[in-house]
């Protein structure tokens, strides 16, 4: 008689959830899923996949400018807002029948509840337990909206991409890659959008270079970004007073928008799992924390994906995945190797970088920068202001190329390339004696020969 109902059983079925959980059962393991939300998780349902859809729509924008400087008359040209989000929610429908499916066919039972842990080998779901030699946790993340009188009138990522119709005016808080790309999405559509940010620039964590390079370019378009703010309180008005919502800040100066939208980052998901009860522990953040196998402080309870804030990405959720089921399930251990990840931001131009910022290398090495500062050859004739920024660090010592930064079109694509050689750790001059690709702006990558003057120290 078996010890336990399932040798598996993943709670949350995200991209790293269903990619764990579908390899195990692809090798021969008994698989359970739980999930109490929609198949897909964050990225499918609430993040990557939706977001990028609506930067698509709203590129269209620019793209009917920008046909004007090339000979074309653009006539009658309008956007639907309700039409665009309909085709969204068809597209996610269609793509969680997919993960059902991928999961159905991995001999993965899936559980539609929540699930919650009652002891080191016990789920409980919908009233039933379940027992499994394993527990995976797999849950993410959630938009965090800190507290504060009128907390109610805001709304978060999760929202935004349902709203039934476009807002005229938008006050989104935070300076973050959601709050930016949200503020690019709904800006090129038509919305007159404010950023509010308590810092001094937007886009934490990231390059220097990109960040001031990509507040210019944003604010040519039209955002405003008001630095070092805080918003006070948030209060609904009445039809009288004109409807929508008035925003006070710390500075005592008011704002009126139809829609407050606040992007302040997101938080574990670890609430009311049970985790505590059973004695998994969390870090300072609510983070699960786990060791380089994903195993928590519970030897049969592990971990992956946002919920252990580790990298916040969801191909490194799915690579999480994958090693968890390859070490347990198909005796290949493995684990993740964290360096040199990619990530981009779909603002408007979007960002990509890969490897160490300038200001990270510049704590361990003594570096070399090369940087281009251009006009994009489509606004030769499109007559837009717009300008790319792409950056190399390079390691002084050894020639190794230790970052890869850009803005502008194209640079997720672009990065995506640059990150493979990243990986194998390429030197400056193999990116020399790589004959670029013309007329592209990717070329600019391999043509840069002059590193950035030094500065002289200060006496």
């Amino acid at each position: 008689m078996a010890k336990f109902d399932y040798d598996l059983i993943t709670i949350g079925a995200g991209s790293g959830g269903v990619r764990a959980s579908r390899l195990a059962g692809k090798y021969g393991a008994k698989v359970a899923v739980i999930e109490e939300s929609r198949y897909g998780g964050t990225c499918v349902m609430r993040g990557c996949v939706p977001k990028k859809l609506l930067v698509i729509g709203s590129h269209f924008a620019n793209h009917f400018e920008d046909a004007i400087g090339y000979g074309w008359s653009v006539q009658g040209a309008a956007h639907d807002w309700g039409a665009m989000i309909a085709a969204k929610s068809k597209e996610l429908d269609r793509l969680e029948g997919v993960y059902r499916r991928i999961l159905r066919d991995s001999n993965v039972e899936t559980v539609d509840g929540r699930g919650v842990l009652v002891d080191p080998h016990t789920v409980e779901a919908n009233g039933k337990r379940m027992t499994a030699e394993k527990i995976l946790v797999a849950v993410g993340g959630w938009p965090a909206v800190p507290e504060f009188p009128g907390r109610e009138h805001v709304i978060t990522s999760n929202e935004a991409l349902d709203l039934p119709q476009r807002p005229k005016r938008v006050i989104i808080v935070g300076g973050g890659y959601i709050a930016v790309e949200f503020a690019g999405i709904f800006n090129a559509l038509g919305s007159d959008v404010t950023l509010i940010i308590r810092s001094g620039q937007i886009l934490r964590g990231f390059d220097q270079d990109v960040r001031s390079t990509l507040a210019e370019e944003i604010e040519k378009t039209g955002i405003k970004i008001k630095r070092d703010y805080l918003i006070r309180s948030v209060e609904k008005c009445t039809a009288e007073q004109g409807g929508g919502y008035s925003v006070m800040f710390d500075m005592g100066d008011e704002v009126r928008a139809d829609c407050v939208m606040y992007a302040t980052g997101r938080a574990p998901n670890t609430g009311k799992l049970g985790l505590a009860e059973v004695g998994v522990k969390l870090n300072s953040k609510n983070a699960i924390a786990v060791d380089e196998h994903n195993r928590t402080s519970i030897g049969s309870v592990f971990a992956i994906g946002d919920v252990t804030d580790r990298i916040n990405l969801t191909p490194v959720a799915i690579n999480e995945g994958r090693a968890f089921a390859e070490a347990f399930y198909n005796n290949n251990p493995m684990t993740m190797d964290y360096t040199n990840v990619a990530s981009a931001v779909f603002s408007q131009p979007p960002v990509a970088t890969v490897g160490l910022t300038e200001e990270q290398a510049r704590k361990t090495h003594k570096v070399r920068l090369f940087i281009s500062r251009f006009k994009p050859m489509k606004h030769t004739l499109s007559g837009r202001d717009e300008r790319t920024l792409m950056k190399l660090v390079v390691d002084r010592a050894t020639d190794k190329v230790l970052g890869v930064h850009m803005v502008g079109d194209d640079a997720p694509e672009i990065v995506q390339g640059f990150a493979v050689a990243l990986k194998c750790g390429a030197t400056k001059a193999q990116f020399d004696a790589t004959v670029g690709i013309h007329p592209t702006a990717a070329e600019e990558f391999v043509t840069m020969r002059d590193p950035v003057p030094e500065k002289e120290p200060e006496a």
